[in-house]
């Protein structure tokens, strides 16, 4: 099963065409896909039309939806965050830290587009899809 982030869910909604969105798209059908609730509400917040955003809904809640939060991932995403701090990498967004600590945890492969988590992955172990 991966976990495929919001950066990849919005260029895939959006028609924009990367390596991540072809991934994404091969794997539709022939693969376990999920999300964390914290992608769900990434990806959903950004559609303008009620249309679009009823589409998406429905579509994402075909996937499982992993519940994100909670204390004990808050202090592990807290700890992952103060490592890289003092390996020199500040984290930009806590979202990107939360989800890739989750992943981490549950031993995930994450399907994303987006450079935050690349330290995740270089220093903590998060298995990307490639």
């Amino acid at each position: 099963m991966w976990i495929v982030d919001s950066s990849v869910w919005i260029d895939y909604f959006a028609g924009r065409p990367t390596p991540q969105t072809d991934r994404l798209d091969a794997a539709l059908g022939t693969r376990e896909l999920a999300l964390c609730d914290l992608v769900l509400a990434e990806v959903l917040q950004g559609f303008r039309s009620d249309r679009a955003f009823r589409e998406a809904r429905s579509a994402l809640l075909q996937f499982p939806c992993f519940t994100t939060g909670g204390q004990q991932l808050a202090l592990r995403s807290a700890r992952n965050y103060r490592l890289l701090r003092k390996r020199g990498v500040t984290v930009r967004k806590t979202i990107d830290c939360l989800i890739a600590t989750f992943a981490i945890e549950h031993g995930l492969p994450l399907l994303h587009d987006d450079r935050d988590y690349t330290p995740f992955a270089e220093h903590l172990g998060l298995r990307v899809v490639s």
